[in-house]
């Protein structure tokens, strides 16, 4: 059951075409984010067991703690006092540093890259409003030599 739904998300985060490598890159960072949540959640229970003082004891609880280690928020009420507990605590942090970061950025990126897009466009429709301006002026300009053109042949033949 596990490994197929994690086949599907893997799938499902990086296999649509056409996706931007800042959004790929972002939702496996995320997918690495929630296995190192599940798993360290596990890991620091076993890492905890029968330490004294250790509050981490039951995977509900050691999950509300990897999840607020991850988020950054460390309210303070769950930590490992085990040095395997801290060292997964360490990479429970750096990988969700990381994965918010990368998240972080790419939302940036895609935001920055619609602004691009819209002045491109707008840019774009300008360039066309001036090349008719410019095309309608200078018919204009051949009309008027053309009326004088025909006004000075006209004063010739009389």
């Amino acid at each position: 059951m596990v490994p197929g739904f994690l086949a599907r998300a893997v799938a499902l985060l990086l296999g649509r075409q056409g996706r931007s490598l800042h959004f790929k890159a972002a939702g496996a960072a995320t997918l690495v984010l929630l296995v190192v949540v599940l798993a360290g959640s596990g890991l620091v229970v076993a890492a905890e067991r029968g330490a004294p003082g250790a509050k981490l004891t039951s995977y509900p609880l050691a999950l509300w703690w990897s999840v607020e280690t991850a988020t950054t928020v460390g309210y303070g009420d769950f930590y490992p006092v085990t040095l395997w507990g801290r060292l997964i605590a360490v990479v429970v942090m750096v990988v969700g540093i990381t994965a918010y970061g990368m998240v972080t950025a790419a939302l940036a990126t895609w935001f920055v890259g619609r602004d691009q897009e819209r002045r491109h466009h707008r840019l774009h429709q300008a360039e066309q409003a001036v090349e008719q301006t410019y095309e309608e002026m200078t018919h204009a300009v051949h009309e008027r030599f053309d009326r004088i053109e025909r006004m000075l042949e006209g004063g010739r033949t009389q």
